[in-house]
């Protein structure tokens, strides 16, 4: 059922939900969660699409906010609120209201929003483009437990992973990071295996691909080990290679849909990490409402040389040709652009490094039949 409001208030919204609920038979209010998408008129049906999938697993009130200031100096004067209620159908198993703030609204969509959230429940902020510099500080996400936020959709991921470690607040997370939860948990298993000291590591996919920076951060963090970022022409992220003292551990997947674990002493495996569409991404993050500290870890990690060690391997000529370029840390944690520090993780710290992805236990505990960046 949809209601088109024109000229509208809050006030009007929210009895426009009631009515909408009583006529499709729904008087109850199942909802675990608000979620709030922050968007623009060009990309808010592919967020929404996500978000109502993403709701038949977590069913919320969605409310998505398309801010058109206007162009003109009379434009940007008015302010007018004109909004869409939807119930049940195709808006998944909640509510979604959609908001379009005209003129000087648009700089206080807060104003509009706190009024509609859902009392008691969790609110997450996603902005799937354009997100703030600061998304804690912004007025919007001050309403929110979690923000979200995708780096892979800026011009420039790698100086946005710069700037996501420096502004980070517990409650940020990125889906650049939430792509490489089923990686994360199949080295996690396949160290859980073989216990052999690390020596180093290699991840290797697209350059400007934040997920596998990502990894590299979170690899070099963990384990305490050199680790090379390496150029490929993907799909996505392609393979992680883990040096050890017995052989080397290798999950490849060139195909971006299947992969192959290698592992010293035991026969070739596939893996199924097919790349994941935005509303598998979304649902996983609605998982779990409490800070990510393992992505926090991993971000800040790489604060100081992202644009010289990681990054690097993405801008220097020869990475177009598949060159490696240092992107790791010694054993003691310290920065080495473009080379190798030494030290080597223990087995039993190899096994503690890398078995505790922040969302594996719910979201990809089980990563082989999951997929990936």
């Amino acid at each position: 059922m949809n209601i088109d409001l024109t000229d509208t208030t809050s006030s009007q919204i929210n009895s426009a939900l009631v009515q909408a609920r009583r006529a499709a038979g729904i008087p109850a209010v199942g909802m675990v969660l608000t979620l709030v998408i922050v968007t623009d008129e060009g990309n808010h049906y592919d967020a929404l699409k996500a978000a109502s999938d993403a709701s038949k697993e977590h069913p919320s009130r969605i409310l998505v906010v398309i801010k058109r200031p206007g162009r003109s100096p009379r434009d940007r004067k008015v302010a007018r609120l004109d909004a869409e209620v939807r119930i049940a159908g195709e808006s998944g198993t909640g509510e979604t209201v959609l908001l379009r703030l005209y003129g000087e609204l648009a700089n206080h969509a807060q104003s509009v929003v706190l009024p509609l959230l859902l009392p008691d429940a969790p609110v997450v902020v996603w902005w799937p483009e354009d997100a703030p510099e600061h998304p804690s500080e912004d007025l919007l996400g001050r309403l929110a437990a979690r923000r979200i936020t995708d780096a892979q959709a800026t011009e420039d991921p790698v100086a946005t992973l710069g700037l996501r470690a420096r502004t980070y607040t517990p409650g940020d997370t990125d889906l650049a990071w939430t792509r490489i939860t089923p990686w994360r948990s199949v080295l996690a298993a396949a160290l859980d295996q073989k216990h052999s000291a690390i020596t180093s590591a290699v991840v290797e996919g697209e350059a400007y691909n934040p997920s596998g920076e990502l990894l590299a951060l979170w690899l070099a963090e963990r384990l305490k080990v050199p680790v090379e970022r390496q150029v490929t022409e993907g799909p996505g992220l392609t393979a992680v290679r883990l040096e050890t003292a017995d052989g080397t551990i290798c999950l490849d997947r060139a195909n971006g849909s299947l992969a192959e674990l290698a592992m010293p002493g035991q026969p070739d495996r596939h893996v199924a990490l097919q790349r994941r569409d935005q509303s598998e991404l979304i649902a996983e993050e609605l998982r779990r409402l409490d800070p990510d500290e393992m992505y926090a870890s991993a971000v800040k990690f790489g604060v100081g040389r992202l644009g010289k060690g990681v990054s690097g391997a993405v801008e220097r000529p020869a990475a177009q040709t598949g060159a490696r370029t240092g992107a790791g840390t010694g054993s003691g944690g310290d920065a080495a652009s473009g080379g190798k520090a030494g030290g080597g993780a223990r087995p039993e710290a190899a096994h503690k490094a890398a078995g505790a992805p922040a969302k594996s236990a719910g979201g990809a505990g089980n990563a082989a039949g999951k997929a990936a960046s």
